[in-house]
C-alpha cells in the first residue's frame, strides 16, 4: 500500500500552507535498477528560474533543489554550516574568514572555488534585502586561496551569519562565477549548481512539468538533516514536479495515487485528508504571515491615509475563515510584526490591529486621502488558494468603504510577472496584490523584506 502523508508546513496562518506528502510510487525495497520517483503537485507554476533575481517560494524551492548555501538554519533557528567546512572570526568581529568543505563540485564536474561564492554573494547582496544591509557594511570580501574567502567589515555588523545563513527568499544560494556575475536586474538562463538535484531543462514544460535528477556528484555533509541544514541524503533518483492548477483534479491525483505530494491543498479538503488512511497532518509552530501589498506609487495609495485606511478595513479572522481554515487551526489576533511566539515579537505599533476592523475609519480615510471614485485593480489569483481567498475578502471590503473595485484574475506565476510593472494601472499596473511569507523571513528586522516597504510606505501587514 503506498504510505501518504499530509504535512502542514504553514508557518503562521497556522494552515496558511498546505503539504500533502507521500513516499515515492515504489517501494524502497524495490530493485535498484529501478528508477525511484517522486511526483509532487506544486503550489504554483514555476515560471522564473532565477532565486536571487525573483523572491517567490516556488522560485525558491527549485533553488533548494538545485543550489546549496555556505550556512544554514536548522530546525531551532541556529545557524550551522553548510558548504563551509570552517570559518573564523576576528577578535574585533571585524573579520570573518571561511573555508569551504573538499571536494564540493558543480553539476558539470567543475569544483566549486572561492571565487564563485565571492561573486555569488555579491549578486545576492545587490538584490535581497539583508544582503544590502551586509554589503552596505562590508568593506572588502575578497579570495585568499582556492577554497577560503575573506569578508571585512567597515562598521560593526553583528549578523554575518545569519544573513548569509537566511533560509529563506531571497536565499544566498552558491552559483558558478560565471553565472553569479549576471547582471542582479537580469534573469540567469545557466542552472548549474552544486546542490542535490540537477535541473532537467529539456524536460521543463512550463503550465506542466518540471524535472529533477539526483545529482551524482553531490557529497552532504556528515552530520543528519536538521530543518534546511545538516546532511541533505538524497533517496530518489528523480523529482517531478507536476502543475494541476485546478485543487479538486490534484486532490483526485493525489488519492488516486497518481502523485506523492500534494504542496498547498486549499483549506477545506483538511477535513477530507484527516480521515484518509495514513496521512498525517502536523503543524509549523511559527506559522505565516500574510500581507496585503498597496502600490504607493500611485493614486490613492501614494497618499499615507489611503495606506492606513487598508489597516483599518482589515479583520484577521475574517480571511482565514474565508481560506477555509477549520477553527483549530486558525491563530487567534495577533499584532506582532515580528510573528507572535518568536523571539522579537511585540504588538507595539499594532493598536489598529488589536482594536479591529472599523469599515467608517477606513471609509473616512479614503476620504480625506482624496479618492473620487478611480477604478481600483486588485490582482486576484486562482493559485494558491490563500491568496485567492484573501484577495476576494479584499475586493468586497473594498466595495464596503465606497472604492470603485476591478477583480482582475490571473495565476499566481503571471501575478509575479504582473507585480513588477510600475506603470500605472490604467496602462497594465496595479494598486493591491496578496502575498505571505514563512515566519524566517519575517521574525527580525534583518531578514524582513517588508520593512524596506514601510519605510517607503509601500506595505500592509494583514493576517497572521
Amino acid at each position: 500500500m503506498r504510505r501518504r502523508f499530509l504535512n502542514r508546513v504553514g508557518r503562521a496562518v497556522p494552515a496558511a500552507m498546505l503539504l500533502v506528502a507521500a513516499l515515492g510510487s515504489m517501494s524502497m525495497a524495490q530493485a535498484s535498477t529501478e528508477a525511484r520517483v517522486v511526483r509532487m503537485i506544486p503550489g504554483g507554476d514555476l515560471k522564473i528560474l532565477d532565486p536571487i533575481q525573483n523572491p517567490s517560494y516556488i522560485t525558491r524551492n527549485h533553488g533548494y533543489m538545485i543550489y546549496d548555501t555556505l550556512f544554514s538554519h536548522d530546525s531551532k533557528g541556529n545557524i550551522r554550516p553548510q558548504m563551509v567546512d570552517t570559518y573564523t572570526v576576528s577578535a574585533d568581529r571585524m573579520t570573518y574568514t571561511f573555508r569551504l568543505r573538499p571536494g564540493l563540485e558543480w553539476h558539470d564536474g567543475a569544483p566549486v572555488t572561492a571565487a564563485d561564492c565571492v561573486a555569488s554573494i555579491r549578486r545576492w547582496g545587490a538584490r535581497d534585502v539583508s544582503g544590502r544591509l551586509l554589503m552596505a557594511a562590508t568593506a572588502s570580501l575578497d579570495v585568499v586561496d582556492a577554497r577560503t574567502f575573506t569578508l571585512k567589515l567597515k562598521e560593526p555588523f553583528g549578523l554575518v551569519l545569519e544573513s548569509l545563513g537566511k533560509p529563506s527568499s531571497n536565499v544566498p544560494f552558491m552559483m558558478p562565477e560565471r553565472v553569479a556575475k549576471t547582471d542582479p536586474n537580469q534573469q540567469i538562463t545557466d542552472t548549474t549548481g552544486s546542490g542535490p538535484f540537477v535541473f532537467k531543462k529539456d524536460e521543463w514544460v512550463p503550465g506542466n512539468k518540471v524535472v529533477y535528477l539526483k545529482n551524482a556528484r553531490y557529497e552532504p555533509r556528515k552530520e543528519p538533516a536538521d530543518g534546511p541544514a545538516g546532511g541533505k541524503q538524497v533517496k530518489v533518483d528523480r523529482v517531478e514536479w507536476i502543475y494541476i492548477p485546478d485543487q479538486n483534479t490534484a486532490l483526485a491525483a493525489f488519492r488516486n495515487g497518481e502523485v506523492d505530494i500534494f504542496e498547498l491543498p486549499q483549506a477545506d479538503f483538511i477535513a477530507t485528508l484527516e480521515k484518509t488512511p495514513n496521512v498525517k497532518l502536523a503543524a509549523d509552530p511559527l506559522g505565516s504571515q500574510g500581507w496585503l501589498r498597496p502600490n504607493h506609487l500611485h493614486p490613492p495609495f501614494d497618499n499615507p491615509k489611503a495606506r492606513q485606511a487598508l489597516i483599518y478595513m482589515v479583520d484577521q479572522e475574517e480571511y482565514l475563515a474565508a481560506a477555509g481554515f477549520p477553527e483549530k487551526y486558525r491563530m487567534k489576533r495577533c499584532a506582532a510584526y515580528f510573528m507572535c511566539g518568536a523571539p522579537h515579537a511585540t504588538d507595539a505599533g499594532g493598536e489598529a490591529v488589536k482594536a479591529g476592523q472599523n469599515l467608517e475609519k477606513a471609509r473616512q480615510l479614503m476620504k480625506e486621502a482624496g479618492y473620487k471614485g478611480e477604478k481600483i485593480v486588485v490582482l486576484t489569483p486562482s493559485d494558491p488558494p490563500v491568496q485567492a481567498a484573501a484577495a476576494m475578502v479584499t475586493v468586497q471590503n473594498l466595495k464596503k468603504i465606497g472604492l470603485n473595485v476591478e477583480a482582475q484574475a490571473m495565476d499566481w506565476s503571471t501575478l509575479l510577472g504582473r507585480r513588477a510593472k510600475k506603470e500605472a494601472p490604467d496602462k497594465g499596473g496595479w494598486h493591491i496584490f496578496h502575498t505571505y511569507s514563512v515566519g524566517f523571513d519575517v521574525v527580525s528586522p534583518v531578514v524582513n523584506a517588508y520593512i524596506r516597504g514601510i519605510v517607503r510606505g509601500g506595505a500592509c501587514r494583514l493576517a497572521l
